[in-house]
């Protein structure tokens, strides 16, 4: 079957135009991006997509032995198998101690097969030095950085950072250099016992993925879908740029880094995109209070990537100061309340699981139970099934809840903030391949 190959779609709209003049006042604004399903070139002679260079970062500390370690490395075996000679691989374990079980290589079968070998003899053992053996996958791919390469570290483990550098501030500041550097960092969480919200942080600090994998079965399967998209990346280094005037202040909603490019420039750092993905990025835009009614303001978008694989027009919205009742009757644009929506739903899935941990599990319950009412307005068959879902978190969340259904919920909520679907892979229109659940 052919597939017609979809072009760039960049779209932005507010939630309302008109602003109160009279006082401070705030908007929304939903930026849409679909990338292409295939990279363009000018030139007949560029590779079909860049090239890969990754290294596996694997967890091999005590709490590590039987099913978990036997199928993280049939993980690296599988995901050995996608890999052309034009990529890189490399393979580090830890545990108090780091080993580094294959250098940085081009993904020849003989490379694959000996790394494969080496990694047989990798056995559990000690405690869990995560900062160190992250650091020397970093360092490892760092050797060999190929600036027109998808780089990435993926760093799977089971357990708490109990060895060496703990401190979560720290370990996330290490992530943001080293993706400042052109190296992000993709975290995999197995089972019950490491911290979420400290791989979460790693990995948007440092411009990969967070995967929650509640059973060791499940390994393969998400180890591989992320180097899967490593192999369909179609856009690296994507930037949503926003100038407006000097006087509002703009900042993301969604969970996503952006920084002060100049005065009245923001740009928003959407990392690298797969083929025909879908990104969904809410905007606040603080009004400071106008000098008279009428006054107008645009806000104009643009859309770029490293490699000027994007093509998209810009794209403005207007918005204007009116009176109190002016702006009471405007009628809102369901869109971008939705997403809104979403995403207090996000905050609230992760700030249950706090509570419920706490041990204040009527509050906890609450929480999910009045975002599901917030849903109740919008009538898609999505957000209808998203609000039955907060109805059942809410009420298992009334009483103690297993690591395991904590953690679960806590990904829904990253997934959903993120643009991902609910197993974390990123959203495609119309490409939807169902991840074996055990």
């Amino acid at each position: 079957m052919t597939r017609t190959t979809r072009p760039t779609i960049f779209t932005v709209q507010a939630d309302r135009h008109l602003v109160r003049a009279d006082q401070p006042d705030e908007r929304h604004i939903l930026v849409r991006l679909t990338a292409p399903e295939a990279r363009r070139s000018t030139k007949a002679t560029a590779p079909a997509r860049p090239g890969v260079n990754v290294c596996f970062v694997l967890d091999r500390s005590g709490s590590m032995a039987g099913p978990k370690l036997e199928l993280a490395r049939y993980a690296v075996e599988r995901a050995l198998t996608g890999l052309a000679p034009q990529d890189r691989f490399a393979i580090v374990t830890y545990d108090d101690r780091v080993e580094l079980v294959a250098k940085s290589a081009k993904a020849t079968d003989i490379a694959k097969h000996q790394a494969l070998v080496a990694l047989q003899s990798v056995d559990p053992r000690g405690s869990t030095a995560l900062h160190d053996g992250w650091s020397r996958g970093a360092e490892t791919i760092k050797r060999r950085l190929d600036p027109k390469a998808v780089n990435r570290v993926l760093l799977l483990t089971d357990g708490l950072a109990n060895v060496g550098e703990t401190d979560p501030q720290t370990l996330a500041a290490f992530a943001a250099d080293l993706r400042a550097s052109g190296l992000p960092t993709s975290t995999f969480g197995v089972g019950a016992d490491f911290d979420e919200a400290l791989l979460q942080a790693i990995a948007d600090a440092g411009g990969g993925h967070f995967y929650y994998i509640e059973h060791p079965q499940q390994i393969p399967d998400y180890m591989t879908g992320e180097l899967g998209e490593l192999l369909e990346t179609v856009a690296r280094s994507v930037v949503v740029g926003v100038k407006h005037a000097p006087g509002l202040r703009v900042v993301p909603v969604s969970p996503i880094a952006a920084k002060a490019a100049d005065l009245g420039e923001l740009d928003v750092l959407l990392g690298d995109l797969v083929a025909g993905q879908d990104v969904e990025l809410v905007l606040s835009v603080e009004f400071p209070a106008a000098s008279a009614v009428g006054a107008q303001t645009t806000l104009f978008f643009t859309v770029a990537d490293r490699d000027g694989v994007l093509k998209a027009d810009g794209c403005t919205v207007d918005f204007e100061s009116a009176d109190a009742a002016a702006c009471k009757t405007e009628k809102p644009n369901a869109d971008v309340e939705r997403a809104v929506a979403k995403l207090k739903v996000a905050q609230a899935r992760q700030e249950s699981v706090r509570l419920n941990r706490a041990g204040e599990f009527k509050r906890a319950s609450r929480s999910l139970q009045s975002v599901a009412e917030f849903l109740a307005p919008f009538d898609d068959a999505e957000t209808q099934d998203l609000r039955a879902q907060l109805k059942v978190e809410a009420e298992q969340l009334q009483d103690p809840m297993s690591e395991l259904n904590l953690k679960s919920i806590h990904s829904r909520g990253y997934n959903l903030s993120r643009s991902r679907d609910e197993l974390g892979r990123a959203r495609r229109s119309g490409r939807e391949t169902p991840v074996k659940r055990t």
